[in-house]
């Protein structure tokens, strides 16, 4: 299948095959049921792993990937057989992840405010051990968090990213260097 892309967990994960994608996204569009099922299969694991983090479940992740391939079913007449195929899906996914969000922040304002937050422990320096990734991430702006589970989770080149996300690559390259500097300043910080 390829070359493979280390993640920062040392789990390693297969290089997709763009040409292969592409040729089962033709045949998905044709109405191909197994070129469907093999394109779920080879995608989701990747999917998956751009809607997990902060400040979702994995139940949520899951959601927000049952409501992509509805999107992307949908909307897979559009899709042209001359263009990489990655940049289309996470276009795709990033729009999800975006449109829940906003559901989710208009939730908040509708929700009422207790009138006590119960305090927790704050945990002392023995007992703190690594950096909590998933926290950090949750500490950045939701464009750069994007652009950087893009990159490094869902490897993603930076053309990828850019294409996915429809701004520059220069765009992309400014949002990441912001997130490594926010992300250098909170672990110096003492997390």
């Amino acid at each position: 299948m390829g070359a493979l892309v280390t993640l920062a967990e040392g789990e390693a994960q297969p290089r997709v095959d763009e040409l292969g994608l592409r040729d089962l996204m033709v045949k998905y569009q044709a109405g191909d049921a197994r070129a469907m099922e093999e394109l779920v299969a080879q995608l989701s694991p990747r999917l998956m792993r751009f809607f997990s983090g902060p400040p979702l479940t994995r139940a949520d992740a899951e959601d927000l990937l049952q409501e992509c391939w509805l999107r992307i079913h949908h909307s897979r007449h559009t899709y042209l057989p001359s263009e990489p195929l990655l940049p289309w899906i996470f276009a795709i996914a990033r729009h999800t992840r975006l449109d829940d969000f906003r559901r989710r922040q208009r939730r908040g304002r509708r929700e009422v405010l207790v009138a006590e937050v119960p305090e927790r422990a704050a945990p002392s320096a023995a007992t703190a051990g690594p950096p909590d990734v998933m926290r950090l991430l949750g500490e950045l702006p939701e464009s750069q968090r994007e652009v950087l589970l893009l990159m490094k989770v869902s490897g993603m080149s930076l053309e990828e990213v850019a294409r996915a996300t429809g701004a520059s690559v220069g765009a992309i390259k400014q949002k990441a260097h912001r997130a490594y500097a926010t992300l250098r300043k909170l672990l110096e910080g003492g997390v």
